[in-house]
């Protein structure tokens, strides 16, 4: 992270460096053949409060992920250890992963089937690893990698993980360093700066699907799916409409969340670093970038970072239904805006050092701290 690694030498390491349709109004049945009566009209529900309790705490957790038949958490410690809620250790790392405020154990995700767990982290001489397990919910065995990057620097890492709609396996990737030095973020000749789309079950060491936006284009890297992005710390999927959400973290003036709907093609430019946010950097806006969704200013109010959350889907809390939830890791707020008009956010909580969110079984959502505590966001 850029100039947040100050605030993190303080604090203790900083993690990566660092919209939906609202359903249709329900209609009435018709008062008689000629005169059908107006929609009925629907009041939305309440907003409540909302508190954030303690469920567990870790060492230094940064990344979250559930596994189909299994009711436990699996969270993912910078440190190198992959946890689960209750306490057990499935893989241990932290002999081999590289310490600095960006590097470390960063991502997870499991198979849709549950059969392998995929862990995206950095080794001893910074370079990123995307790493399979197979995992039978008890020991992990198998081990191989799936995927490597050298980086050329020890920041700007990326490392969320995340199996799309389609069963594809998606990897963030940074652009490498502050402002781009090599301007990797508009270059499609390499994977820095990009979100990735590949099926790690496919083929060895894993598959390009055949409907990647550029394959075939001569020069171009296959495995592309999102360009143009300076350091996607976290993205998520909404579980029922299929869009991407993608927090990327700005250099001197903005944060940003850009917003991906289901059904894209993909080779979404999302501007970095001829743009930051809707600004101007080092270069004027193209023809087909695509604009941020959400922005919002650095060192205002102690912003630094923005960590992207989820799409609330769950039953408990009625009001935040189809809201998106996105923070700042030195600010600490929440906010919760529709997914139809994602500029329109609201606070609705605080937790010091945010570092990530998780979304349970159930589409209940979970916030982590780096300074250890694992929270489940309950009505209060």
């Amino acid at each position: 992270m850029r100039r947040v690694a100050a605030v993190a030498l303080l604090l203790v390491a900083l993690p990566a460096c660092t919209g939906e349709r609202p359903p249709p109004a329900p209609h009435t049945p018709e008062a008689s053949v000629t005169v059908p009566p107006e929609p009925a009209e629907t009041t939305p529900p309440e907003r409540g409060g909302l508190r954030f309790k303690e469920i567990a705490r870790l060492e230094q957790p940064v990344a979250f992920a559930v596994r189909k038949g299994d009711e436990r958490l699996y969270i993912a410690e910078q440190t190198g250890r992959l946890r689960t809620s209750d306490g057990d250790t499935v893989i241990d790392l932290s002999r081999e992963v590289s310490g600095g405020n960006e590097q470390g154990l960063l991502g997870v995700a499991f198979h849709p089937s549950g059969r392998w767990v995929y862990l995206d982290w950095t080794d001893a001489q910074g370079d990123t690893h995307v790493t399979e397990w197979a995992f039978d919910g008890t020991k992990a065995t198998g081990r191989r990698d799936v995927l490597t990057q050298d980086q050329p620097y020890a920041n700007h890492n990326g490392g969320q993980l995340a199996f799309g709609p389609d069963g594809q396996l998606y990897i963030a990737l940074g652009d490498g360093s502050a402002g781009d030095p090599h301007g990797n973020g508009q270059s499609l000749k390499t994977w820095l700066g990009k979100i990735l789309r590949i099926d790690p079950r496919g083929g060895r060491p894993y598959k390009v699907p055949e409907d990647n936006p550029f394959v075939g284009q001569e020069g171009a890297k296959p495995e592309i799916w999102a360009y143009g992005l300076r350091n996607p710390w976290r993205f998520s999927f909404d579980r029922d409409t299929g869009d991407l959400w993608i927090g990327d973290v700005g250099q001197n003036a903005w944060e940003e969340v850009d917003h991906q709907p289901a059904g894209s093609l993909g080779g979404a430019n999302y501007g970095w670093n001829a743009r930051e946010g809707k600004s101007r950097y080092r270069g004027p806006k193209e023809r087909g970038m695509a604009d941020p969704a959400i922005v919002y200013p650095l060192n205002e109010g102690g912003n630094c970072s923005v960590i992207a959350g989820h799409v609330y889907r769950g039953r408990k809390i009625p009001w935040l239904q189809g809201r998106f939830l996105y923070g700042d890791f030195c600010a600490g707020w929440i906010k919760a805006a529709r997914a139809d008009r994602p500029a329109d956010a609201t606070e609705i909580g605080k937790v010091e050092q945010l570092s990530s969110f998780g979304e349970g079984h159930d589409g209940e959502l979970y916030a982590l701290s780096l300074r250890g505590p694992l929270y489940r966001i309950e009505p209060s």
